[in-house]
């Protein structure tokens, strides 16, 4: 059985990124259901030396606009990485997602024959094949800041569970 790198990628993101989405909406309604300052969850991180929960979403949002426009040959869009609110974040994943799902699946057509160059000309330059780049970095980076979001508003108190996390496919 074969599967295409479309197939392998875009549906990953948009069901993680409409996780997460959810995940931000349960934690924003316990904030204010509780009187808390949302500041109290945007800054919050699981340990010191971690980033706390506004960068988590934003990098896990990085990882879903970037991998599939790597893979299907087209402009990663950037974003200046400058929200300070539960709507700032929603937004983000809002554009994320709509971004994504404007690929079409023939875009990804030759994707396996691709190397994926990141960082090009530095000392931090990593090349991957295609499928090393979706299967052993840009999937595990995406779920690893998903999961840690997850985690930080778990930590916190905010009711989410496995099936708010696995969210629908």
């Amino acid at each position: 059985m074969t599967i295409s790198f479309y197939n392998a990628s875009v549906p990953v993101f948009k069901q993680g990124l409409n996780s997460l989405k959810g995940i931000l909406a349960k934690a924003e309604a316990h904030a204010t259901a509780k009187n808390i300052d949302a500041d109290a969850f945007l800054k919050a991180r699981l340990f010191p030396d971690m980033l706390n929960l506004t960068r988590q979403v934003q990098i896990a949002a990085d990882f879903a606009k970037g991998v599939p426009a790597r893979l299907a040959n087209v402009e990663v869009p950037p974003y200046e990485d400058n929200e300070a609110s539960f709507a700032d974040l929603q937004a983000r994943l809002d554009k994320t997602l709509a971004f994504i799902e404007a690929l079409k699946p023939e875009q990804f057509d030759g994707a396996a024959g691709r190397e994926i160059v990141l960082r090009p000309g530095t000392p931090k330059e990593k090349r991957f094949t295609a499928e090393a780049y979706l299967l052993h970095y840009g999937v595990q980076h995406f779920l690893f800041h998903v999961t840690t979001a997850y985690d930080i508003f778990r930590h916190n108190g905010v009711e989410v569970g496995k099936s708010d996390y696995i969210g629908t496919y």
